[in-house]
């Protein structure tokens, strides 16, 4: 079982963020972020938030198919998303993917990804919109796509080392990048897989997608 949490932040493409589910998900609202399930005509199995976010007509419609709503104060420690994935974990599913929480607020966008790189319970976690994914690599990670997809390998709080990549134009073998350095941003894939391994460190692996019907990946590493 997976779970698909919609944050409030921005679709580039609703088409392709739509065709990244699966029959089976469980979809989980974050506040505003299930205003995009709403116009896409889903309903969520959970909304979590402080609900400042959401329109008085979605509450109404939320409230009249009986989806369950667990309400904060806005006077609290977390972010609407943070609540979100905590609820997710509850239900200890294999993979939990974020759609919408990258774009619009920098600062949000920023703690999404610090909210991945915290968690490191065996499941795995990543952002996509349909048009760019964004995951961590703690030691081996396959990104699916096809060729001219840009892949950008960004090291999180500190050097990663022994990085070796395949399928990229530009191949790293047993190196090492460094966060105050941009070596591993803009590479490029050369066909439909590429793959990258380390040693050590945490790194932040950003794929955006050559154009939206570029394959969507479902590959949790």
């Amino acid at each position: 079982m997976r779970v698909v949490i919609f944050a409030n932040g921005e679709l580039p493409d609703p088409a392709a963020a739509r065709a990244l589910l699966r029959d089976d998900d469980t979809l989980i609202g974050a506040d505003g972020g299930t205003s995009h399930l709403l116009k896409m005509g889903l309903l969520p199995r959970l909304v979590v938030g402080d609900l400042d976010s959401l329109d008085e007509q979605a509450l109404s419609e939320l409230t009249a198919a009986d989806v369950t709503i667990n309400r904060y104060p806005e006077d609290k420690d977390e972010t609407d998303l943070e609540l979100a994935l905590k609820a997710a974990f509850e239900l200890h599913p294999e993979g939990i993917l974020i759609v919408g929480g990258l774009g619009g607020r920098l600062d949000q966008s920023l703690a999404a990804l610090s909210l991945l790189a915290g968690s490191r319970g065996g499941i795995a976690l990543r952002l996509d919109d349909g048009v760019e994914e964004a995951f961590f690599c703690q030691t081996q990670a396959e990104i699916r796509g096809r060729s001219g997809d840009i892949v950008s390998l960004i090291p999180w709080g500190g050097p990663v080392s022994g990085i070796r990549t395949e399928g990229l134009r530009w191949p790293l073998i047993h190196e090492t990048l460094h966060p105050d350095r941009t070596r591993g941003i803009s590479n490029e894939m050369l066909g439909e897989t590429a793959s990258v391994s380390i040693e050590s460190g945490l790194l932040l692996i950003v794929h955006r997608r050559k154009s939206p019907d570029s394959e969507v990946s479902q590959l949790w590493t």
